[in-house]
């Protein structure tokens, strides 16, 4: 099979278009919100990056990360003070936001600031939230379960469907694979993209290692640049990368995040990798 030849949907987030005739997206961002002022920046930064490179860019940022391992454990502004954050960027930046729901009393506060609503992996098979999100009219960003095959998502598709959307995006983020380990099936790929929409690799979180260091999670981000190519020389619509100017001192993932300097030279290369998959 190749992936590039499957067709997929189109699906519009602002200016920026996923699916099939349009080249590789990036989703990216810091994990977590850690301050309104660094937020900005970093969201300056890869605004100015990506467009030097013209890759289609949407801004991540968590405003609650609600699985974290530890209950001492950073979790962000919360829901009003991150989407105020999140909306300050989207307005003076000009460009498309995303970020989690975690509750169905999150959605409608949520879908006021964000282009996209992302349903965190844990959460895919919640079938109330997928409902409620569907229902909100904003497209959804759904992580397959860690717990997951691939073709199991057609029943989550379906949910989301019969529930009045059909501006999805699926995003693979490893499978577990023992204790402490995920492993990224790059089969996947290409069956999540047989179900007609859009398929995003999220190149960082295939990297952690849940719950590796006792009360947090660790991960294997030197590591990031080789999935991250081999992905995108398999197929995919668009890339997912949590990024951070100091990932030793970020307050949450950053043993699997990408340091944010390093992020031209990885463009570069997948840019390359993507025409030449799309030119099959």
């Amino acid at each position: 099979m190749s992936l590039s030849l499957t067709t997929t949907k189109t699906v519009n987030i602002g200016d920026v278009r996923l699916g099939s005739g349009h080249p590789l997206a990036l989703i990216a961002g810091p994990c977590v919100i850690e301050s309104e002022l660094q937020a900005l920046k970093i969201a300056e930064q890869l605004k100015r990056i990506t467009g030097d490179f013209q890759v289609p860019f949407i801004f991540k940022a968590s405003y609650d990360k609600a699985n974290r391992s530890s209950i001492d454990s950073f979790r962000g502004p919360g829901l009003h003070d991150g989407l105020k954050t999140l909306k300050k960027i989207r307005a003076e930046l000009d460009i498309p936001v995303i970020s989690d729901i975690h509750k169905e009393e999150e959605i409608g506060p949520a879908a006021e600031v964000l282009d996209v609503l992302q349903i965190p992996a844990f959460l895919c098979r919640q079938t109330d939230l997928l409902v409620a999100a569907a229902q909100s009219g904003k497209p959804i960003n759904i992580k397959k379960g860690q717990f997951m095959a691939p073709w199991d998502m057609k029943n989550v598709v379906r949910k989301m469907e019969q529930s009045g959307c059909r501006e999805i995006l699926l995003t693979e983020r490893g499978f577990t694979f023992g204790y402490n380990n995920l492993v990224t099936d790059m089969r996947s790929l290409a069956l999540l993209r047989e179900l007609g929409y859009p398929v995003v690799f999220d190149a960082t979180h295939s990297l952690q290692l849940p719950g590796g260091q006792g009360t947090k999670s660790g991960g294997q981000r030197e590591l990031i640049p080789h999935i991250a190519r081999g992905a995108v020389a398999v197929g995919c619509d668009g890339l997912f990368m949590e990024i951070h100017p100091d990932p030793d001192n970020a307050l949450s993932d950053g043993p699997n995040m990408l340091k944010l300097d390093t992020l031209p030279t990885l463009l570069q290369q997948i840019i390359a990798i993507d025409r030449v998959v799309r030119e099959k």
